[in-house]
């Protein structure tokens, strides 16, 4: 019996011993990533490159055609296994000349600084004028009625709800009346919309967004107002209710087009057919470079296929990185991708989104189970020098979603998300607002983070 009891006791030491060992190894490779990553340009200048040389890449565009190709090349020149393009067919909606604004009213002229929303109709050449009803939600309108609406320019005047944590909490709270703005105004008889930004900032840039439209009911331009103009117009309003204004776009929709998702991987060693996928999205809105929104999220992803090439690890399971097309409008990128993966009978068993800006990271959103999360959560301890504390269940992502099945853990990096919305859809979202530690401190996490699910896989 004693000699059973010692070989129990040292065979538990040694367990002990190799397990304290293995955790060693983990946090230093984890260092090393960190390191790798803090230290290196590379992913900064490709970001440069993106936003400079390319600039906003809206969906059906030439720029995010080229940027498809750019991004392509980049892979190949970090000597992926595999890399390529996949045919995805998108929307092409124009902007057309820039958008302008003015009222007239008893204290004369007042110019704003104005933008189309994404797949609205344009006004015509002439543009259109006509009084001004504010409102501040749906229900307003609906009891105003269409003998009051009728024939004007319907105001959304909603601010966004500042008593919110997180940004995403007064996005949410506003970007309703510009989805739906102009099929509720034109439910009435509007002729056109007006939208207070989808944003927490108080500046004079306009920030579009996509917008719908119900078939059954008249297509009538949209427009987003930045939110300093928003107050003005208020204010002009409560002087003089009979002020007229006048706005212009030329935007349109053109047949769809082809674009591109991009994919590169490199294979597993043990197990290629299994795959852990990061990504984010390759267009844009047109206003701005789009270097939050989403450059720096497919930068990111490229750069964890970097940094597991140049510091020498060797994944089990392939890690594939993918710039899905046409998040901001249809989400068709994810779709075709999802529908080529249920055509293959690829298996994915973690899928990664970064879309919410390079910005400092905070820690994961993971959508499934609370038992589930809980495994995940034995991850955390290696992230705690870095500061990244949320292990959290949440949303993962707008394009990773299409994933969505028992067998594929969807996850989304959590950032600061404190100026997030400042850039957003708007001219202000520019490479000159990315921060090079604070990306690169998401690049590190979401490579940390697929290191250890590929080296223990705890399905």
């Amino acid at each position: 019996m004693k000699y059973y009891i010692k070989y129990v006791l040292v065979t538990v030491f040694i367990l002990t011993v190799l397990n304290a060992y293995s955790q060693d190894m983990d946090s230093l490779t984890i260092r090393n990533i960190y390191s790798e990553a803090l230290t290196s340009f590379t992913a900064y200048d490709n970001l440069r490159e993106l936003c400079k040389n390319i600039g906003g890449r809206l969906t059906g565009s030439k720029q995010v055609v080229d940027a498809a190709k750019w991004y392509l090349g980049k892979l190949q020149s970090i000597n992926v296994d595999n890399a390529y393009l996949q045919d995805v067919m998108v929307r092409n909606w124009v902007r057309g000349d820039k958008e302008t604004a003015y009222s007239n009213s008893k204290s004369g002229k007042n110019d704003f600084h104005v933008c189309a929303l994404g797949t609205s109709v344009g006004t015509g050449e002439k543009g259109i004028t006509g009084k001004v009803i504010e409102v501040k939600s749906f229900d307003e309108l609906k009891k105003l009625g269409r003998e009051n609406v009728e024939g004007k320019i319907v105001f959304f005047s909603r601010a966004a709800d500042q008593r919110g944590y997180t940004t995403g909490y007064g996005y949410g709270s506003s970007v309703g009346q510009r989805v739906n703005g102009a099929v509720e105004g034109a439910r009435y008889g509007a002729i056109g919309v007006v939208v207070r930004s989808a944003t927490d900032s108080y500046d004079y840039f306009p920030h579009t967004g996509v917008m719908r439209y119900n078939d059954s009911l008249p297509k009538i331009p949209a427009i987003g107002i930045s939110t300093k103009d928003a107050d003005k117009l208020s204010e002009l309003l409560k002087a003089d209710s009979d002020l007229s204004f006048y706005f212009r776009t030329t935007c349109k929709q053109n047949p769809d087009v082809q674009g591109f998702n991009v994919i590169g991987e490199i294979k597993g060693s043990e197990k290629p057919d299994e795959i852990i996928l990061v990504g984010g999205h390759i267009d844009s809105w047109d206003l701005g470079e789009g270097a939050h929104d989403d450059g720096t999220g497919i930068i990111q992803s490229m750069e964890v296929l970097r940094l597991f090439q140049s510091l020498g690890i060797k994944p089990k399971h392939t890690i594939r990185c993918v710039a899905f097309i046409d998040e901001e409008i249809d989400q068709k990128g994810a779709r075709k991708y999802a529908e080529v993966v249920k055509e293959k009978n690829e298996k994915h068993i973690a899928a990664i989104e970064s879309d919410m800006g390079g910005l400092t990271p905070h820690g994961f959103a993971f959508e499934m189970s609370e038992e589930r999360l809980e495994k995940y959560k034995n991850y955390q301890k290696y992230f705690e020098p870095y500061w990244l504390h949320l292990f959290v269940k949440g949303g993962s992502g707008v394009d990773v979603s299409f994933l969505n099945n028992a067998e594929v853990d969807l996850i989304g990096l959590i950032v600061d998300s404190q100026q997030y919305f400042d850039y957003h859809h708007s001219a202000n979202d520019v490479f000159e607002n990315v921060n090079r530690r604070e990306m690169q401190l998401g690049s590190a996490s979401l490579a940390g983070l697929i290191y250890l699910i590929d080296k223990y896989d705890i399905r």
